[in-house]
């Protein structure tokens, strides 16, 4: 009978782009819009400003985590290469590696030999990318899954303050938009933290810590233009 063990370390891929995606989208327009808002500009530039960072947000974090997770995806698909190949030319050089990567790790030399040899047996590629070069199916690079789930993500997390602008009155918008933002980003890290086993108060304070000196800081930038202008 199989265990039906659930283990978070599944999740680390999707997870991580989409954690990242919502932070930036809260962040990134709720410092946009606070920015513009301070300069004293009207609620429609506001709301231009604010929808064009979303769209442009989104599609920024799709192209980079693309980029970037097809970088890591090519060195992986090298290293395969290449240890497919050394199989195929040395088989015994491939079996002496494995189990010294065995032996290091607590077995005796005779054991370790024979689990090697055994491994190799079922799967040897899969045998040396695992427990060689640290390749498995948990952290194997998925360009197109994190490029989508930190796109969507972003736009989640970014129509979040744009919903607050409609929502609130103009003389109101800046503390409005960033007290919102600062509870969307608790949460956030909160639920993060939970679905990755983690504290759920030290996350949802290490993201809301960010977000409000993000805020911030784009605040002053705002009032400073709007004072000069």
């Amino acid at each position: 009978m199989r265990h039906g063990e659930r283990h978070r370390a599944s999740r680390i891929g999707w997870l991580r782009a989409a954690v990242l995606g919502a932070n930036d989208g809260i962040v990134s327009t709720a410092s946009l819009i606070i920015g513009v808002a301070a300069a004293g500009t009207g609620r429609s530039a506001v709301l231009i400003a604010g929808t064009a960072g979303l769209v442009a947000g989104a599609m920024s974090m799709a192209a980079g985590e693309y980029v970037s997770v097809s970088s890591q995806s090519d060195t992986e698909l090298s290293d395969l290469a290449r240890e497919r190949k050394e199989l195929e030319t040395d088989v015994e050089a491939e079996h002496g590696e494995l189990a010294a990567i065995y032996v290091g790790r607590g077995l005796d030399s005779t054991l370790a030999a024979q689990v090697a040899q055994q491994l190799m047996k079922h799967d040897a590629l899969g045998a040396h990318a695992r427990d060689e070069l640290g390749i498995s199916e948990i952290v194997r690079a998925r360009p197109v899954q994190a490029a989508l789930a930190s796109a969507l993500s972003f736009a989640a997390g970014a129509a979040l303050p744009l919903l607050a602008v409609i929502a609130t009155p103009q003389q109101r918008l800046v503390p409005a938009v960033a007290a919102l933002s600062l509870v969307f980003l608790a949460l956030l890290g909160g639920i993060a933290a939970r679905v990755g086993g983690a504290r759920v108060a030290l996350g949802a304070f290490r993201v809301t810590f960010w977000g409000a000196l993000a805020m911030a800081l784009t605040a002053a930038v705002g009032g400073l233009f709007g004072v000069i202008a």
